[in-house]
């Protein structure tokens, strides 16, 4: 029960955010501002209560404020998978991390229209893959222990959330949701791939793991002094 209620809290506090819309700040993986709460509700949570947390928030935002297309609720899924990848990482479970990025990354690179789009484009899935390799040698050799030294919200949520946007990535070009979805031409999705890909996406990373390194310790303080979880 008392999992459930958590469960709600973050779900209403994800509803929030999916409905903040700001203007000028719109462009990028994310419309609204669910990018904030995911990785928070994976670490909190857990990976596998968080995703159902933020699944729960994104459908009932999206509902409630529809984006323009019904297409778009297909690529908020990358929302929950934050949450699951940002708990996994949180706890150590590097394995299963790894090996979502590594078939992700592989079923971009082995669609043909990947070679055609800026190599940069996608930098900040680049650096969170080596940072996960990383990760995982220091795992193996040095254990946990280790891994929980280096500021670990900071690196399960930077984590989590590029591992929301290859999903999108996933559904946008290895799915061809670019052509099926939208009617893009590749000329198109290569100006994509040039702006904002490469700017305004990580900058909302990077803001949502500054949050996150803020607010996610007092969080799981105040839950583990409540005795709530």
């Amino acid at each position: 029960m008392k999992a459930v209620s958590l469960i709600a809290i973050f779900a209403a506090l994800g509803v929030i955010c999916d409905m903040v819309i700001t203007p000028g700040f719109s462009a990028g993986v994310w419309i609204g501002w669910v990018f904030i709460i995911s990785p928070i509700a994976g670490i909190v949570l857990g990976p596998y209560n968080g995703f159902v947390s933020t699944l729960i928030a994104v459908i009932i935002g999206h509902s409630l404020f529809p984006r323009g297309t019904i297409y778009e609720i297909i690529f908020a899924l990358g929302a929950p998978v934050s949450s699951l990848i940002s708990g996994f990482a949180f706890r150590g479970q590097l394995k299963r991390v790894f090996a979502y990025y590594t078939v992700m990354l592989g079923s971009y690179f082995a669609t043909p229209i990947s070679r055609r789009l800026p190599i940069w484009g996608m930098w900040d899935c680049y650096v969170a893959y080596a940072l996960l390799i990383v990760l995982c040698v220091i795992l193996i050799t040095r254990g946990l222990d280790e891994i929980k030294r280096m500021s670990p919200y900071a690196v399960s949520a930077f984590i989590g959330l590029e591992a929301d946007v290859l999903l999108r990535i996933f559904v946008l070009v290895p799915c061809h949701g670019y052509q099926f979805f939208f009617g893009w031409t590749p000329e198109s999705l290569a100006a994509i791939w040039t702006v904002p890909a490469p700017i305004i996406t990580p900058f909302k990373v990077l803001l949502s793991t500054f949050v996150v390194t803020l607010i996610a310790p007092q969080i799981r303080r105040i839950i583990r002094d409540s005795n709530v979880y």
